[in-house]
């Protein structure tokens, strides 16, 4: 795959998302270097970036701009020309996104039941991301990590010896299963949006809990061999990941507490 940009496209893809932090705008903006595909994320790339985040998570709005309807939270993708009457289609939601983008790159499989089969394990991969937001923050979102301790404890103890190795389990099966996709790919014998999601999820465990990804890793030889591996060498996802461009883990979806990881 080439991981020369092309030319500047109509329409443009604006992202909209938090700056600083990789968090749920991280699945899309790897969609778009995988494939090469130009775009702009607002809030990291513009002075006043922020000002469209804030916007769009107006809870008095009405609209997101150009007669779309309101967005309930960033992730956004804004797309000049292709809303009603020729004006910008505002979508979010994160899987609307990449199911949208999936149609529109030739990203999301080569026929209608692939289709499908990508958008059910990108559910599941959101399914986990979301669940591993919750190790940190099982009470409530709005309260902070040191007000949930005790909590989160429970959780990420929970989370670690049930959850993880069921959707780990999950997707060996899937990997196992495709056997055109030779265990580097979920469906079909070429990357998808579906890929790309799963690798940030288990890229992000790598981060938040090190010691318990490293002693389950074994268990997984598919998952964790040839498809975390061979999925970061990508050409276009390479070069991306190695560069400046590449936020790092911090204070989003995917934190590393050490009281929460394996002892």
């Amino acid at each position: 795959m080439s991981t020369t940009k092309k030319a500047h496209t109509t329409p443009p893809y604006e992202l909209i998302y938090w700056p600083t932090i990789p968090g749920r705008g991280e699945f899309i903006r790897l969609v778009f270097e995988a494939t090469g595909t130009p775009y702009t994320d607002i809030a990291n790339e513009t002075k006043d970036g922020i000002s469209a985040v804030l916007a769009l998570k107006d809870e008095t709005a009405t609209t997101s701009g150009d007669g779309n309807p309101p967005a309930f939270a960033p992730p956004a993708l804004k797309i000049p020309g292709q809303g009603k009457d020729g004006k910008a289609l505002v979508i979010y939601q994160t899987p609307s996104i990449l199911a949208y983008l999936g149609n529109k790159l030739n990203f999301a499989g080569t026929d209608e039941a692939e289709k499908h089969y990508i958008l059910s394990h990108t559910l599941t991969a959101l399914d986990l991301n979301n669940e591993t937001h919750d190790t940190h923050h099982p009470i409530a979102s709005q309260l902070y990590y040191e007000d949930q301790k005790p909590e989160a404890l429970r959780k990420a103890t929970d989370f670690r010896e049930s959850r993880l190795p069921k959707f780990f389990g999950f997707f060996e099966r899937v990997l196992k299963g495709n056997e055109e996709g030779g265990g580097k790919f979920l469906v079909g014998g070429k990357l998808s949006y579906a890929d790309t999601t799963l690798w940030h999820v288990l890229d992000g465990l790598k981060f938040a809990f090190p010691k318990e990804l490293a002693a389950r890793e074994k268990e997984f030889p598919a998952l964790f061999g040839s498809f975390y591996g061979s999925v970061k060498e990508v050409s276009g996802l390479k070069e991306y990941l190695a560069s400046d461009r590449r936020l790092q883990y911090s204070q989003g979806v995917f934190r590393y507490y050490p009281e929460l990881d394996r002892q």
